[in-house]
């Protein structure tokens, strides 16, 4: 069994202050309008994203943060604002208009709370599990009422003497994983570039300048309003008002839950790939797999919850994925487009499929194929697909799915001060989706964090290491750990326990 604990985390508000983009101009005031397309009311009344970015300045003491932190970040943020002008506006729905919209002007800003938090910086930023409503106090809460929803929230948390973190709260009708990364490495960019080349007016990079032009997303059968009027269809238990703009608070939440952090090295992923390819070959399939980090990382963890929660073999079990359309789009559209542009897969088995001995082959075949078909089934078909789904949360079903990415380079974030020690989205307390990003300690590496049941994550840890171990003796088959085999620690998961010094740490590497 692993240990957790929630610690103190008593957190001091110090202010909470909206910041504008900063125009020495006169020009006009007038309200702008951001349509929201088809991609953007897919995920209108879905929770906001959260992330959290923790960065260790072991001499961080008041005076400096207050001179020196703080100052730079506001100043940054409101260069960045004059990039991303909507993201200080507000999404509205007008009463004869058919779906919501952004609204902004040069007036509008940005909420940012600035705090102090006692909690240990050490353990908070480590990959040991915690509960996981620990991270809540760090992570500023994105406003939305039945008339408005804002577009993005932000909180810096000082750590003195420890360091401090930056928790980013985003809409979802806006902000899809890559335009929310792109927001904040051009707000790093700004701020690193005042920091050290002293730039007062730093300019952003081609790859960070956003396009907001949504005349490039064609949805000629007005699959947008479609969408708002299926997610009203489902508001029933959250608001009596039809036009509210409350985002559900949670989708497939788990109570009394811990957050955990695992990791898979380069080769540790070989050795999947070659298991899966071995397999394969031995059935003689003709089918060509699409053995990607990603599909060999979500098959492993996949079969691992799967397996973690036990229960009814016959239960359904949904593996999915949103995967970036910009360049699959017909024609393609620019790689920095801003807003959500993301088409969505999904595979149905039992799980008792993933329980077998091959789970993990099982799984990133059909993930593999699930790739293969975004070429071929169109993106509102699949987005019809999922938010099927979407009702059936609390069915029994176990829905498996994604946030982030291992592509999107968070570790890269640099606001002047260095990388981050370690980037959480928070938000999959709330969502139920598994975290993903680089590694942070090697190349090539993945980056998983999860928030299970408390007995399901002492279970998914054994799996976890339990599967690894058994991947390295593939050709003799012999008995690992407290177990046989995979299959046979399906039977008595509860039984499962680590063998090795080392293994007690959750990020046990392969």
């Amino acid at each position: 069994m692993f240990s957790f604990h929630m610690a103190e985390n008593t957190i001091q508000v110090d202010g909470v202050i909206r910041v504008s983009a900063n125009s020495d101009s006169n020009g006009s005031t007038a309200e702008s309008t951001l349509p929201l397309t088809l991609f953007d009311t897919f995920w209108l009344k879905f929770p906001p994203v959260e992330r959290l970015f923790f960065y260790e300045l072991t001499h961080l003491t008041h005076p400096l943060f207050d001179s020196v932190i703080l100052p730079n970040l506001k100043r940054s943020l409101s260069l960045t604002l004059l990039h991303y002008p909507p993201l200080a506006g507000q999404i509205k729905w007008p009463p004869q208009a058919p779906k919501p919209a952004v609204f902004y002007s040069p007036k509008d800003g940005v909420s940012v709370t600035v705090a102090e938090s006692n909690a240990n910086f050490d353990r908070v930023s480590a990959d040991d599990i915690h509960e996981a409503l620990e991270l809540r106090p760090l992570t500023p809460e994105l406003v939305t009422s039945d008339d408005f929803a804002d577009m993005v929230a932000l909180q810096i948390t000082l750590f003195p003497n420890k360091g401090f973190s930056i928790g980013v709260s985003t809409h979802h009708a806006i902000f899809d994983g890559k335009s929310s990364t792109t927001f904040i490495k051009s707000w790093a960019h700004l701020c690193k570039s005042l920091i050290d080349e002293d730039q007062q007016s730093p300019s952003l990079p081609p790859e960070l300048t956003p396009s907001f032009d949504r005349t490039v997303i064609k949805d000629p059968t007005g699959a947008d309003v479609s969408f708002v009027e299926k997610w009203f269809g489902l508001d029933g238990k959250y608001s009596s008002n039809s036009r509210s703009l409350k985002v559900f608070p949670t989708f497939g939440a788990i109570q009394n839950s811990v957050r955990g952090t695992f990791e898979l090295s380069r080769e540790d992923l070989t050795k999947l790939r070659n298991r899966v390819e071995e397999y394969y070959q031995v059935k003689e399939s003709k089918h060509k797999l699409h053995l990607s980090t990603f599909v060999l990382t979500c098959a492993y963890v996949f079969v691992c919850m799967v397996k973690a929660r036990g229960g009814d073999k016959d239960r359904q079990v949904v593996i999915g994925f949103a995967a970036d359309y910009r360049t699959r789009l017909e024609p393609p559209i620019t790689s920095n487009y801003f807003g959500n542009c993301v088409g969505t897969q999904a595979s149905f088995l039992k799980a008792e499929d993933l329980m077998e001995e091959k789970g993990v082959e099982i799984a990133a075949e059909k993930l593999s194929e699930a790739i293969k078909g975004l070429e071929n089934k169109g993106a509102v078909e699949a987005l019809e697909q999922i938010f099927g789904l979407y009702g059936k949360v609390e069915q029994g079903i176990q829905i498996l799915g994604t946030a982030g990415s291992n592509r999107f380079g968070v570790y890269e974030t640099d606001f002047g001060w260095g990388r981050p020690k370690k980037v959480e989205i928070v938000s999959i307390d709330r969502t139920g989706s598994v975290s993903l990003a680089e590694s942070r300690r090697a190349h090539g590496g993945v980056e998983v964090g999860l928030v299970l049941d408390k007995n399901e994550m002492d279970a998914f840890a054994s799996f976890f290491y339990q599967v690894a171990s058994w991947a390295e003796t593939i050709k003799n088959q012999s008995p690992v750990c407290a177990v046989d085999s995979w299959a046979e620690a399906s039977k008595n998961q509860r039984k499962v326990h680590f063998c090795s010094p080392k293994s007690v740490s959750i990020t046990s590497r392969i």
